[in-house]
């Protein structure tokens, strides 16, 4: 396992974004009545990435076993109670949007096993979304995993065989 913190992002973060795809309406999970991730709905080229990376995710996510979506759906993955939730083809985050209230260019990113993740701290957890390839993939781990970059691991294979660079 390598990781390496970074403290400003790649230069063609700094563009002007250009929205991928718009996020659906949260679905539910299979256990219990608990809200599920929010499911992305990526199109065209994005939406075959993103099943690519499905169709390659691991079994397990920081020993915790991967779990079921409902409504089903390519885009989205869970493992864990409480869940480690992975969403593909998200809107570009706020923090890297030019222009936007909280845009901020040098936000706090993190190397894991040759991938990069801006890495933002949320209460109970902290958010990663994948940086320098062709989509956004968001990544939500709870405390319960700390450290939470831990899950970024098991994760690293999937993303470096299936989400293209992006070139800079």
């Amino acid at each position: 396992m390598s990781f390496a913190p970074r403290r400003s992002l790649p230069s063609a973060l700094r563009a002007p974004a250009v929205l991928l795809v718009p996020l659906a309406v949260a679905a539910g999970c299979t256990s219990g009545d608990r809200p599920g991730p929010p499911v992305p709905s990526p199109t065209g080229e994005a939406a075959g990435i993103c099943r690519e990376l499905y169709g390659a995710l691991p079994g397990e996510v920081d020993g915790q076993p991967r779990g079921e979506v409902e409504p089903e759906t390519r885009f989205a993955a869970v493992w864990g109670d409480p869940a480690i939730e992975l969403g593909c083809g998200v809107p570009r985050p706020e923090v890297l949007t030019p222009g936007s209230e909280h845009y901020n260019p040098v936000s706090e990113s993190v190397d894991v096993n040759g991938v990069s993740w801006l890495l933002e701290k949320r209460d109970g957890g902290h958010r990663f979304t994948l940086l320098d390839r062709e989509v956004f993939v968001r990544v939500i781990v709870p405390d319960a995993y700390a450290p939470e970059v831990n899950a970024l691991v098991d994760l690293a294979d999937a993303v470096r065989e299936t989400v293209p660079e992006k070139p800079l």
